[in-house]
Order: structure tokens, then sequence, then C-alpha cells
């Protein structure tokens, strides 16, 4: 599944196509969705917010459009006009003069106001987003100390969308990598350097690969610009250290790391 890094950038590129333009047609899958079609057509796109995984399509008209993609769900920006040709199963059309954005095969979907937004299931859950530039490295020592978190092995506690929303595997392996962390650590046992290294780290390193990844492939997922240093790299030589990466399973997802400088 695409990560924070990769969730933004789609967005961007959504906005490019769509933003502050009229509506000229919406089209939604789902029977329950359909009474919100003639309501947004005439509106503009005033903004796309991303929550970690999940995309909010922000209305002139205070409707926002949830969507999360899961495993299988990908936007496509086309011409309008154009018919694709796919096999993937279409649930969200936004059309305007020029552009039209396109949803395929994901299934939750809704249309919320500012209230139900507010008691979202999925949104009440996720914890702050590390490509929100408002949130600072100490803010985000503070929650790895607090009573919630400071317990948890990083292992699990760097998937977990409650802690910080927008991580995932990769991330989570070149993290720990840059401390020289192993996944069985806790915050609750790092010295205060290791703890702002770590704090840092959870927001530098997502945020380098939002600004330096390449165009995503939707069936690879991952880009070719940002340089893993430890990710997919078993059996190949650290570049710090010059021990061999090895590779294992945490969490349920594979974790690679480094033997001779992570401890």
């Amino acid at each position: 599944m695409p990560e924070g890094p990769e969730i933004r950038r789609a967005a961007d590129k959504l906005e490019a196509a769509v933003l502050n333009k009229a509506l000229t047609e919406v089209w939604f899958a789902f029977p329950e969705l359909k009474p919100f079609e003639s309501m947004l057509v005439g509106e503009k796109v005033e903004r796309i917010e991303t929550r970690g995984k999940a995309l909010l399509t922000h209305f002139s008209n205070g409707k926002i459009l949830y969507s999360h993609n899961q495993l299988y769900g990908v936007w496509r920006v086309i011409d309008s006009g154009e018919i694709p040709q796919t096999t993937r199963v279409l649930r969200v059309k936004l059309q305007t003069a020029d552009k039209t954005i396109l949803l395929y095969s994901a299934s939750d979907i809704d249309i919320l106001d500012q209230e139900q937004l507010a008691e979202h299931p999925f949104l009440k859950r996720v914890g702050p987003d590390v490509l929100d530039m408002t949130l600072t490295a100490p803010q985000v020592k503070e929650r790895l100390l607090s009573a919630r978190f400071r317990n948890r092995q990083f292992s699990g506690l760097l998937l977990d969308q409650a802690f910080l929303a927008g991580l995932g595997n990769y991330l989570r392996v070149e993290i720990l990598w840059i401390v020289g962390l192993l996944g069985h650590r806790k915050a609750r046992d790092l010295t205060s350097d290791q703890l702002d290294k770590l704090s840092h780290a959870l927001l530098d390193i997502p945020r380098l690969s939002y600004n330096t990844r390449g165009h995503v492939d939707e069936n690879r997922h991952h880009g070719a610009i940002f340089s893993f240093r430890v990710f997919h790299r078993a059996g190949e030589k650290c570049e710090r250290c010059g021990s061999t990466i090895e590779k294992t399973m945490l969490a349920s997802r594979p974790f690679y790391w480094c033997p001779g400088c992570q401890h």
C-alpha cells in the first residue's frame, strides 16, 4: 500500500487538475451517494487534504468527499471526454471543463459535512500527519513519551496510524536505520539524545520521501528518486558500517536492518 508521501503526491496531482474549477459532472457508483451528484455540480474543489492514507476533497459548498484507497484503490487524471481503457471498476468521477479525476476500485468512500468529519471513525483514530508542516519534533517527542505510546515496540508503533498518520513499512525501516535502533526498542528506554534523533527522523524521512520521490507507478508503489538505505537491500553492504543488511519479519511485515549499527 502506498504510504503518506505517495498519497500526498497523488493529492497534489489531483489538485493540479481540478482545483478551483467548476464541476460539470459528478458521478458516484454507490447508491447512497447518488443524491450528492446534483448537489455538487457547479461547485468547485477548494482543496484536497491528506490524513495519512485518506483523502479529503473539500468542495465549495462545505461538503467533503472522504476516500481511502486501501489496497487496490487508485486515482487517475484524464482529459475531459477521454474514455480510459482499464479493467478497474470506477467509483467516483469529478469532471471539469478540461480535466476529470477518477477513483477506481476503492470501497471506503463517503460524503461528509464538517460535523460528520469530526466524528468519522477512521479520522478520529489517526494521529497527527507527518506531512503536516505545523507538526514539530518536540511534539512528536512528547507523543513518543506519552503513556499511550512509550511502552510500545517501534516495530508495531511505527506502523500504527494512531501514533503518526502517513507512516508505513518502508518509512519504518529507513527511520530506524537512520537513528540506529532495532524494532524491539521502546521510547521509555531511550536516552534524551536518542529520543531527539528519533523525533526528528519521524518527520524528516517522510518529508524527504515526499519531496524527492519520482512518478509513482500504481503497480510498484515506490518511486525511484528516494534512495533506500536498507529497504529491499538484504544481502548488500550497509553504507554506514559495511555489515551485511538482513531481512526478517516484524509485525507481519518485512523488516530490513543492519546488525552492525542498529542496536
